[in-house]
């Protein structure tokens, strides 16, 4: 078996660090919430959501129940059959849910726009996100969620597929919605903007399609 920490026990600074991280995990889980806080900024139920998801994570991590928050590593060597924990399953099934629902509403959403199709954001977070979030819980009823089964044993290699989401969603998600808000300077018509959310799809003519023969 891979050894996967050489630590005995969490360092304080290292439990903490690890709270800010699951109250946004749970803070942005109901995606319509958050497609309106994104739309229009924060009203009070979203300050009344934050303040309740902050108190539930403090006491949770100060319990060491949530990941990265225990007094000792969970997971020491890769590949040992152990029970998971039902606040791991909790915390990565919700994590999954806030990694792959809004990518693929907004995904879809801009291939219909740059299809030539309505903005239809809106419609799709309000009538197929709860949907989508039921099939990533039960994915992990079946035993399919990465790091949110019931055993331990797959961690070594599905902490790398959970990182590998990390880091392709947020950053393209960040570009999105970076776009979507500076769109107004960029004197864009919406087709254009769009194009632009959605690079290298511009198609490219020589000869004769070039000049429409």
């Amino acid at each position: 078996m891979k050894k996967a920490v050489e630590r005995e026990r969490n360092k304080g600074y290292y439990r903490v660090l690890h709270i800010p991280i699951w109250v946004w995990v749970f803070f942005v889980l109901p995606g319509p919430l958050t497609y309106r806080l994104y739309l229009h900024g924060p009203n009070r139920w979203h300050w009344l959501w934050l303040a309740v998801v902050a108190a539930v994570c403090a006491w949770r991590g100060a319990a060491g129940r949530l990941p990265g928050t225990e007094h000792r590593p969970y997971v020491t060597y890769y590949g040992v059959d152990q029970a998971n924990l039902s606040y791991r399953v909790v915390c990565y099934t919700a994590a999954w849910i806030d990694l792959l629902v809004p990518y693929a509403l907004n995904l879809i959403a801009l291939l219909i726009a740059a299809g030539g199709g309505p903005w239809r954001m809106r419609v799709l977070y309000d009538r197929w996100y709860w949907l989508l979030a039921a099939a990533v819980v039960a994915a992990t009823w079946l035993n399919w969620t990465p790091r949110a089964r019931r055993s331990t044993r797959g961690e070594g290699a599905e902490r790398a597929w959970f990182y590998v989401a990390i880091w392709t969603v947020v950053p393209a998600q960040v570009a999105g919605w970076a776009m979507w808000r500076l769109g107004r300077w960029l004197a864009l018509p919406p087709g254009e903007l769009n194009a632009t959310r959605l690079p290298r799809t511009q198609r490219y003519y020589a000869g004769k399609a070039a000049a429409g023969i």
